[in-house]
Protein backbone atom coordinates (compact mmCIF):
# COMPACT_ATOMS: atom_id res chain seq x y z
CA UNK A 1 0.00 0.00 0.00
CA UNK A 2 0.83 3.87 -0.44
CA UNK A 3 0.22 6.65 1.69
CA UNK A 4 -0.24 9.26 -0.04
CA UNK A 5 0.18 12.58 2.84
CA UNK A 6 -1.18 15.03 0.25
CA UNK A 7 -4.59 13.85 0.16
CA UNK A 8 -4.81 14.34 3.72
CA UNK A 9 -6.76 17.95 4.10
CA UNK A 10 -6.20 18.64 7.65
CA UNK A 11 -2.97 18.52 7.55
CA UNK A 12 -3.23 21.10 4.48
CA UNK A 13 -5.17 23.08 6.62
CA UNK A 14 -2.51 23.16 9.64
CA UNK A 15 -0.02 24.35 7.18
CA UNK A 16 -2.01 27.30 6.56
CA UNK A 17 -2.55 28.37 10.10
CA UNK A 18 0.32 26.62 12.30
CA UNK A 19 3.54 28.50 13.01
CA UNK A 20 6.07 27.73 10.14
CA UNK A 21 9.95 26.20 10.11
CA UNK A 22 11.53 28.89 7.91
CA UNK A 23 15.21 26.99 6.91
CA UNK A 24 16.29 25.98 3.38
CA UNK A 25 19.08 22.77 2.73
CA UNK A 26 20.61 24.17 -0.68
CA UNK A 27 19.86 26.62 -2.96
CA UNK A 28 17.52 24.66 -4.90
CA UNK A 29 15.11 24.15 -1.40
CA UNK A 30 12.15 26.10 -1.28
CA UNK A 31 10.62 24.40 1.94
CA UNK A 32 11.04 28.22 3.36
CA UNK A 33 8.07 29.23 1.51
CA UNK A 34 5.59 26.03 3.53
CA UNK A 35 2.67 25.34 1.39
CA UNK A 36 3.02 28.46 -1.05
CA UNK A 37 4.97 29.14 -4.43
CA UNK A 38 6.49 32.49 -5.40
CA UNK A 39 3.22 31.76 -8.31
CA UNK A 40 1.00 31.99 -5.75
CA UNK A 41 2.77 34.77 -3.57
CA UNK A 42 2.89 37.19 -6.82
CA UNK A 43 -0.01 36.14 -8.74
CA UNK A 44 -2.08 34.74 -6.40
CA UNK A 45 -2.53 31.81 -7.97
CA UNK A 46 -4.26 28.42 -6.41
CA UNK A 47 -5.74 31.17 -3.73
CA UNK A 48 -8.88 30.04 -4.25
CA UNK A 49 -8.26 26.28 -3.27
CA UNK A 50 -6.45 27.89 0.03
CA UNK A 51 -8.95 30.21 1.09
CA UNK A 52 -11.56 27.40 0.63
CA UNK A 53 -9.69 24.92 2.62
CA UNK A 54 -9.49 27.47 5.72
CA UNK A 55 -13.13 28.08 5.51
CA UNK A 56 -14.05 24.21 5.13
CA UNK A 57 -11.12 23.89 8.33
CA UNK A 58 -13.55 26.74 10.41
CA UNK A 59 -16.76 25.91 9.29
CA UNK A 60 -16.88 22.14 9.68
CA UNK A 61 -13.85 21.27 12.61
CA UNK A 62 -13.03 21.97 15.90
CA UNK A 63 -9.35 22.94 16.54
CA UNK A 64 -8.21 19.56 17.36
CA UNK A 65 -9.72 18.30 13.79
CA UNK A 66 -12.22 16.74 15.30
CA UNK A 67 -16.26 17.05 13.24
CA UNK A 68 -18.12 19.59 14.40
CA UNK A 69 -21.62 18.42 16.05
CA UNK A 70 -24.31 20.92 14.95
CA UNK A 71 -25.76 23.15 11.73
CA UNK A 72 -22.68 24.31 9.65
CA UNK A 73 -24.38 26.84 8.50
CA UNK A 74 -24.34 28.27 11.82
CA UNK A 75 -21.07 29.03 11.51
CA UNK A 76 -20.68 30.60 7.98
CA UNK A 77 -20.05 34.16 9.86
CA UNK A 78 -17.65 32.26 12.25
CA UNK A 79 -15.45 31.07 9.24
CA UNK A 80 -16.11 34.45 7.39
CA UNK A 81 -14.35 36.05 10.51
CA UNK A 82 -11.41 33.55 10.39
CA UNK A 83 -10.93 34.74 6.58
CA UNK A 84 -11.01 37.97 7.90
CA UNK A 85 -8.65 37.40 9.99
CA UNK A 86 -5.43 35.55 7.98
CA UNK A 87 -6.09 37.70 5.69
CA UNK A 88 -5.75 40.85 8.03
CA UNK A 89 -2.82 43.42 7.15
CA UNK A 90 -1.99 46.27 9.05
CA UNK A 91 -3.96 49.89 8.00
CA UNK A 92 -3.98 52.47 9.29
CA UNK A 93 -6.79 53.51 6.25
CA UNK A 94 -10.25 53.23 7.57
CA UNK A 95 -11.88 53.34 4.53
CA UNK A 96 -14.03 50.30 4.17
CA UNK A 97 -14.09 47.90 3.10
CA UNK A 98 -11.45 47.24 6.01
CA UNK A 99 -8.09 45.20 5.70
CA UNK A 100 -7.62 45.27 9.09
CA UNK A 101 -8.83 42.91 11.44
CA UNK A 102 -7.01 43.28 14.60
CA UNK A 103 -10.16 43.20 16.58
CA UNK A 104 -10.49 39.43 15.64
CA UNK A 105 -7.12 38.59 17.64
CA UNK A 106 -9.37 37.75 20.60
CA UNK A 107 -11.21 35.31 18.75
CA UNK A 108 -8.52 33.94 16.32
CA UNK A 109 -4.99 34.20 17.87
CA UNK A 110 -3.69 32.05 15.58
CA UNK A 111 -4.40 34.02 13.04
CA UNK A 112 -4.05 37.32 13.52
CA UNK A 113 -2.27 39.35 16.23
CA UNK A 114 -3.45 42.74 18.29
CA UNK A 115 -1.29 44.72 15.67
CA UNK A 116 -3.50 43.21 13.15
CA UNK A 117 -0.48 41.24 11.43
CA UNK A 118 -2.53 38.50 9.73
CA UNK A 119 -1.48 34.90 9.09
CA UNK A 120 -0.32 35.28 5.46
CA UNK A 121 0.72 38.59 6.22
CA UNK A 122 3.32 37.56 8.77
CA UNK A 123 4.45 34.56 6.82
CA UNK A 124 5.34 36.65 3.90
CA UNK A 125 7.44 38.65 6.36
CA UNK A 126 8.89 36.10 7.64
CA UNK A 127 9.92 34.44 4.41
CA UNK A 128 11.51 38.02 3.09
CA UNK A 129 13.45 37.91 6.15
CA UNK A 130 14.68 34.15 6.04
CA UNK A 131 15.77 35.12 2.34
CA UNK A 132 18.03 38.46 3.47
CA UNK A 133 19.51 37.18 6.17
CA UNK A 134 20.94 33.94 4.54
CA UNK A 135 21.86 34.72 0.53
CA UNK A 136 24.46 31.92 1.10
CA UNK A 137 21.28 29.06 1.21
CA UNK A 138 18.87 30.73 -1.53
CA UNK A 139 19.18 30.91 -5.29
CA UNK A 140 19.47 34.20 -7.14
CA UNK A 141 16.18 33.72 -8.87
CA UNK A 142 14.54 33.45 -5.17
CA UNK A 143 16.57 36.47 -4.20
CA UNK A 144 14.84 38.77 -7.22
CA UNK A 145 11.46 37.41 -5.98
CA UNK A 146 11.93 38.56 -3.07
CA UNK A 147 12.95 41.51 -3.81
CA UNK A 148 9.68 41.78 -6.26
CA UNK A 149 7.62 40.65 -3.00
CA UNK A 150 9.42 43.05 -0.65
CA UNK A 151 8.59 46.35 -2.51
CA UNK A 152 4.81 45.38 -3.70
CA UNK A 153 3.31 42.82 -1.52
CA UNK A 154 1.48 45.43 0.93
CA UNK A 155 -0.28 47.13 -1.63
CA UNK A 156 -0.80 43.94 -3.52
CA UNK A 157 -2.56 42.56 -0.44
CA UNK A 158 -4.77 45.33 0.47
CA UNK A 159 -6.21 45.59 -3.03
CA UNK A 160 -6.87 42.10 -3.09
CA UNK A 161 -8.30 41.81 0.45
CA UNK A 162 -10.89 44.45 -0.54
CA UNK A 163 -11.76 42.80 -3.64
CA UNK A 164 -12.52 39.55 -1.81
CA UNK A 165 -15.42 41.68 0.41
CA UNK A 166 -16.97 42.88 -2.77
CA UNK A 167 -20.39 41.09 -2.53
CA UNK A 168 -21.10 38.46 -5.38
CA UNK A 169 -24.17 40.86 -6.68
CA UNK A 170 -22.57 43.91 -6.33
CA UNK A 171 -23.33 46.18 -9.07
CA UNK A 172 -20.52 47.77 -10.97
CA UNK A 173 -18.07 45.00 -10.42
CA UNK A 174 -15.67 45.35 -13.09
CA UNK A 175 -14.38 41.87 -12.46
CA UNK A 176 -17.42 39.59 -12.02
CA UNK A 177 -15.19 36.36 -12.39
CA UNK A 178 -12.59 37.94 -9.22
CA UNK A 179 -12.40 35.87 -6.06
CA UNK A 180 -14.31 36.82 -3.11
CA UNK A 181 -15.01 35.66 -0.03
CA UNK A 182 -19.08 34.72 -0.58
CA UNK A 183 -18.19 32.51 -3.35
CA UNK A 184 -15.28 30.45 -0.86
CA UNK A 185 -17.96 30.21 1.78
CA UNK A 186 -20.43 28.84 -1.07
CA UNK A 187 -17.74 26.22 -1.86
CA UNK A 188 -16.64 25.43 1.75
CA UNK A 189 -20.57 24.46 2.02
CA UNK A 190 -20.97 22.21 -0.55
CA UNK A 191 -17.30 20.70 -0.49
CA UNK A 192 -18.16 19.47 3.02
CA UNK A 193 -15.28 18.93 5.83
CA UNK A 194 -11.72 18.13 5.33
CA UNK A 195 -10.37 15.06 4.51
CA UNK A 196 -8.32 14.13 7.99
CA UNK A 197 -6.35 10.75 7.05
CA UNK A 198 -4.34 9.75 4.20
CA UNK A 199 -5.64 8.01 1.12
CA UNK A 200 -4.01 4.73 0.14
CA UNK A 201 -3.34 3.25 -2.88
CA UNK A 202 -4.19 -0.33 -3.13
CA UNK A 203 -0.78 -2.71 -3.47
CA UNK A 204 -2.17 -3.73 -6.93
CA UNK A 205 -2.73 -0.36 -8.16
CA UNK A 206 0.65 0.46 -6.95
CA UNK A 207 2.60 -2.23 -8.69
CA UNK A 208 0.79 -1.40 -11.64
CA UNK A 209 2.21 2.19 -12.01
CA UNK A 210 5.70 0.69 -10.60
CA UNK A 211 5.55 -1.80 -13.68
CA UNK A 212 4.95 1.01 -16.40
CA UNK A 213 6.96 3.31 -17.79
CA UNK A 214 6.73 6.59 -16.39
CA UNK A 215 8.66 8.46 -19.42
CA UNK A 216 11.12 9.89 -16.52
CA UNK A 217 8.11 11.25 -13.92
CA UNK A 218 8.91 9.73 -10.27
CA UNK A 219 7.02 7.46 -9.34
CA UNK A 220 5.98 8.96 -5.87
CA UNK A 221 4.75 11.73 -8.15
CA UNK A 222 2.33 9.75 -10.73
CA UNK A 223 1.14 7.66 -7.15
CA UNK A 224 0.07 11.47 -5.96
CA UNK A 225 -1.64 12.67 -8.61
CA UNK A 226 -3.53 8.55 -8.69
CA UNK A 227 -4.21 9.06 -5.31
CA UNK A 228 -5.89 12.63 -5.02
CA UNK A 229 -7.92 11.51 -7.79
CA UNK A 230 -9.45 8.61 -6.26
CA UNK A 231 -9.97 10.29 -3.55
CA UNK A 232 -11.35 13.19 -5.37
CA UNK A 233 -13.64 11.92 -7.65
CA UNK A 234 -17.26 11.49 -6.91
CA UNK A 235 -20.33 9.20 -8.20
CA UNK A 236 -21.30 11.38 -10.94
CA UNK A 237 -18.18 11.76 -12.66
CA UNK A 238 -14.79 10.09 -13.31
CA UNK A 239 -13.28 13.87 -14.29
CA UNK A 240 -11.75 15.48 -11.17
CA UNK A 241 -10.18 19.11 -11.13
CA UNK A 242 -6.66 19.11 -10.30
CA UNK A 243 -4.99 21.86 -8.57
CA UNK A 244 -1.77 22.07 -9.67
CA UNK A 245 -0.59 25.14 -8.28
CA UNK A 246 -1.12 23.02 -5.13
CA UNK A 247 1.01 20.47 -6.59
CA UNK A 248 3.47 22.97 -6.83
CA UNK A 249 3.34 23.98 -3.56
CA UNK A 250 3.38 20.80 -2.09
CA UNK A 251 6.52 19.99 -4.09
CA UNK A 252 7.96 23.17 -3.15
CA UNK A 253 8.99 23.86 -6.54
CA UNK A 254 7.17 23.75 -10.01
CA UNK A 255 8.67 20.49 -11.71
CA UNK A 256 5.09 19.39 -11.23
CA UNK A 257 3.27 22.31 -13.57
CA UNK A 258 6.74 22.32 -16.21
CA UNK A 259 7.84 19.12 -16.31
CA UNK A 260 6.14 16.20 -15.00
CA UNK A 261 2.29 16.64 -15.71
CA UNK A 262 2.91 16.66 -19.18
CA UNK A 263 5.09 14.00 -19.13
CA UNK A 264 2.79 11.41 -17.45
CA UNK A 265 1.79 8.45 -20.09
CA UNK A 266 -2.07 8.45 -21.27
CA UNK A 267 -2.70 5.22 -20.30
CA UNK A 268 -2.37 6.49 -16.50
CA UNK A 269 -4.20 9.61 -17.04
CA UNK A 270 -6.22 11.54 -19.47
CA UNK A 271 -5.88 15.40 -19.35
CA UNK A 272 -8.40 17.89 -20.55
CA UNK A 273 -7.45 22.28 -19.73
CA UNK A 274 -10.32 24.65 -20.47
CA UNK A 275 -10.48 28.17 -19.35
CA UNK A 276 -7.45 27.78 -18.05
CA UNK A 277 -9.12 25.18 -15.30
CA UNK A 278 -7.18 21.23 -15.59
CA UNK A 279 -9.08 18.47 -15.33
CA UNK A 280 -8.12 14.92 -14.93
CA UNK A 281 -9.07 11.22 -15.54
CA UNK A 282 -7.20 7.95 -14.36
CA UNK A 283 -7.06 5.43 -16.78
CA UNK A 284 -6.28 2.20 -14.42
Amino acid sequence: MEVVEMTNEWLEFKAYTEKQKYSAASKHDLSYLGRFSFKTITDFEGFGRILTILARGYIFHNKNGSLFDGDPYSRVEYARSALYAWCSIPDKNEDTPFVNFANLSTDFPELVNAKGEGWYYRHIQNIIKFVKKNPDVVSEKAKTAVAGISKGFKTEWKKKVRQLQVPIFALNTKASWALRFDDIIADALEQGALRTVEYILTNEKYNTLKSIDLNGVPLEVVCDVVAFCEANKNNVSDWVVLPISSFDCYYGNTNFSKKWLSKIPDTILTREVSSGISRVKVNI
